[in-house]
């Protein structure tokens, strides 16, 4: 991405004035409060009353409705106050300008939806401040206004006379030297937007093309814009595109785990949000029908309905037994076409041939085993429309993981159940036909997209969820600990966190075996569980190692929680085994000090404090405050 000062430009850019302006540079200091943030924006009532709308819209089940410029900065956070003074300024400032081709109602109309889509798709899957990437939304394609702006009558020609064997993107670069999407990049740069939003937006009209780890934060994030921008796309498209443009859109949602019916809802209420907030920035948001009225206009005809077909499946598997099982169910049980290979090598030269709709691959085989075959297959233009079903004898979520992010689609644990095989394809079959016919087959592409959400919800389940215990993993708890640290900063509330261990599990496991073992970590687990606040977060770190996240809980407060925990767990009565057992747990606490960095440095210092319970004999509760350890007896 290029900096603003080496895109050649002949005019002036779009820029916040007034009160914006104002906030813009003193948020550039960094001796900044928010008191002096919100002593400026009081001077602009527009503006106040926007800042407490958005802080009430983004505030989270529970939290009281704020009432005053500086709570709702101290809930927003002065960045995000910062974007939105920002976007707010430009969308009053440029309601029309001097560039003839350029549509500056629809272009705030389309972003304003985008900027609520986004917000409400990152509330959704957990991504991000919403509220801050509202004012991203807002801003995502302002290189567009920026060329309207400085270039009016050559944006104006290129506008009304387009190359429809082009993209726009391709078309300012040759008749301009610049391209909203660089532009867009440079200016959101230079007002401080953060690098981490602002490359996700940049890419966000061909995320395929970011590069982004798949799964990883700007993965999401371009993702979510993305399906944002399309929608946007169908606030403003014209009432017979919407039928197809709903369908695309439910591909979309299932890529982030919502299914149609979610999907449907959020759109409804989006668009309701879209008007209201269309009223106060006196941008136009015409209604829309519900999104089940639109989906209705592209079902699926009568006639086409139980159409059934043969498909071509290349199945891949080392063991002769297994392979020559599976190929009868699936060709002689199953009707469907099948090649068969027995190593990922010869499987990947015979794809090449054969062009299968269907891959079902063993995941250990000697030479290239089932996931370097599928990095290869995905690696191809060709290789990215086949249904991958990765075979294996293991149920462990790593694994599960790793083969979603590598591009499998589905997995069959062996042995394989042929009633589990052939859902498994009847889903794979309604892949296949939406490829092929999916604007004819509106049922069948939604019900596609029910199952890849329900397919990626149980995904994320799985990567996130302690087998064991059914309680969220490290990965999930580290996760919730940094979401709660983030928001004790902003709202300036206390956190606190208890690590407990269980007692001499050791000694349990070697006396009764892993099996009692497993119960009794089993039984503490769902009494911490039982234990844990509405909103406080529980999680098995690993072993016999659990914590708890006490959002809004001093150090007294939690201390008092540990031992009352502590108790409760030394009176319980495990059975197993014939015979009941006895446990205990050692709890260190400790609560977030303004010395602390982040979330880590919290739960070190309550591992100190659990050592140290440990050394005093064990079955105790143990604080550290401000370094200093105490016990209680």
């Amino acid at each position: 991405m290029k900096k603003l000062e080496h895109i050649p430009l002949n005019g002036e850019l779009p820029s916040p004035k007034g009160v914006a302006l104002a906030i813009l540079e003193l948020c550039r200091k960094e001796d900044a409060t928010i008191a002096e943030v919100a002593h400026i924006a009081q001077t602009d009532p527009a503006l106040a009353s926007r800042l407490i709308r958005q802080a009430n819209s983004a505030a989270m089940g529970g939290s009281r409705p704020v009432a005053s410029v500086t709570e709702a900065i101290m809930r927003l956070g002065m960045g995000t106050v910062r974007n939105l003074a920002l976007g707010f300024s430009l969308v009053d400032q440029y309601q029309n300008g001097p560039c003839e081709g350029f549509d500056y109602q629809g272009f705030w109309s389309h972003s304003l939806l985008m900027a609520v889509a986004v917000q409400q798709f990152c509330a959704m899957a957990n991504v991000g401040s919403s509220e801050e990437l509202f004012a991203c939304g807002l801003l995502a394609q302002v290189g567009r206004l920026s060329l309207a702006t400085v270039y009016p009558a050559a944006y104006a020609r290129l506008l009304q006379n387009p190359d429809p064997s082009r993209s726009l993107v391709s078309l300012e670069q040759e008749h301009l030297q610049a391209d909203h999407n660089e532009l867009t990049a440079a200016l959101l740069t230079e007002w401080g937007i953060p690098g981490a939003l602002v490359e996700p937006i940049y890419h966000h009209e061909n995320p395929e093309a970011s590069g982004f780890a798949t799964g990883s934060r700007p993965h999401q994030l371009v993702n979510i814009l993305y399906l944002a921008r399309c929608v946007a796309d169908l606030g403003l498209a014209p009432e017979g595109e919407h039928g197809s443009r709903t369908a695309a859109l439910l591909l979309l949602g299932g890529r982030i785990g919502l299914d149609a019916d979610t999907l449907g809802a959020a759109i409804d209420n989006l668009v309701q949000r879209w008007r209201e907030w269309g009223e106060l920035l006196r941008v136009p948001a015409s209604a829309l029908p519900s999104f089940a009225q639109m989906s209705a206009a592209h079902a699926l005809r009568p006639e086409e309905r139980g159409r059934t077909g043969v498909l071509r499946v290349l199945l891949v598997d080392d063991d002769p037994t297994t392979r020559c099982i599976m190929e009868g169910v699936l060709r002689d049980a199953l009707g469907h076409s099948v090649i068969c290979a027995e190593s990922g090598t010869e499987a990947l030269a015979l794809a090449v041939e054969a062009q299968p709709q269907i891959v079902i691959t063993d995941w250990l085989m000697p030479g290239m085993n089932g996931l370097e075959l599928t990095r290869a297959l995905r690696g191809t233009e060709w290789g990215q429309t086949i249904y991958l079903i990765m075979l294996t004898g293991h149920d462990d979520e790593e694994e599960v993981s790793e083969a979603f992010e590598a591009g499998v689609d589905d997995f069959l644990t062996k042995p394989v159940n042929v009633r589990t095989l052939r859902a498994r394809l009847r889903a794979a079959w309604h892949y296949v036909q939406l490829l092929e016919a999916w604007e004819r087959d509106r049922a069948q592409l939604k019900q596609f997209a029910a199952e890849l959400a329900i397919s990626n919800r149980r995904l994320e389940h799985a990567a996130m969820t302690d087998l064991l215990t059914g309680l969220p993993n490290r990965r999930a708890g580290m996760g919730a600990l940094a979401k709660a640290w983030a928001a004790a900063d902003r709202f300036q509330e206390p956190l606190a966190v208890l690590v407990l261990d269980v007692d001499h599990f050791k000694r349990i496991n070697d006396t009764y075996g892993h099996a009692v073992g497993d119960k009794v970590l089993v039984e503490v687990a769902q009494q911490i569980q039982r234990a844990a606040r509405k909103n406080d977060s529980v999680c098995r770190l690993g072993g016999e190692e659990f914590l708890m996240i006490c959002q809004n809980a001093d150090i007294k407060a939690a201390l008092l929680a540990a031992d009352r925990l502590r108790r409760t767990i030394e009176a319980m009565k495990i059975e197993a085994a014939g015979t009941v057992i006895r446990s205990s747990v050692s709890i260190g606490v400790s609560a977030r000090e303004p010395r602390m960095a982040d979330s880590d440095a919290l739960v070190n210092a309550a591992d100190r404090a659990l050592y140290r319970a440990k050394e005093s004999g064990r079955n105790r509760s143990c604080i550290i405050v401000q370094g200093q350890l105490r016990c209680l007896p």
